[in-house]
């Protein structure tokens, strides 16, 4: 016996569905990792312009010293955010209150995000 009142989708019509929001996944979750990606560059590039400005401005005090710590950055005035990893080893007055090469990692990204701040400033992502 055949209804002829029953309302309800077709085996077609769900595949159909199921098909269309599997391709907008993948579009999607792409995109997504590449919107993450942007952001911890974003950090990583925030922070070390931070580091900079407190290395500068602890370098103005002592034009001989030496940024061996993450505790010197904070005293003046720099404030990490999560995950974020300092080699500070590197950071030193050179004689005349310039900041030569250091290094910086973004951990929490899952991939090492590592950029480096020359003695001007500049950042470069490797």
């Amino acid at each position: 016996m055949i209804k002829t009142n029953e309302k309800g989708f077709t085996l077609i019509e769900l595949l159909i569905v199921v098909a269309i929001i599997a391709i907008l996944a993948a579009i999607a979750i792409p995109q997504f990792s590449k919107y993450k990606a942007r952001g911890y560059k974003a950090t990583l590039t925030s922070d070390m312009k931070n580091a900079y400005t407190a290395a500068q401005a602890y370098l103005s005090d002592n034009i001989d010293g030496t940024v061996a710590d993450l505790a010197t950055l904070q005293a003046y005035g720099y404030q990490q955010s999560p995950g974020m990893d300092f080699d500070s080893a590197n950071v030193t007055g050179a004689g005349a209150g310039n900041i030569e090469l250091w290094h910086a990692t973004l951990k929490s990204s899952g991939a090492a995000n590592i950029g480096v701040v020359d003695a001007d400033g500049l950042i470069v992502f490797k």
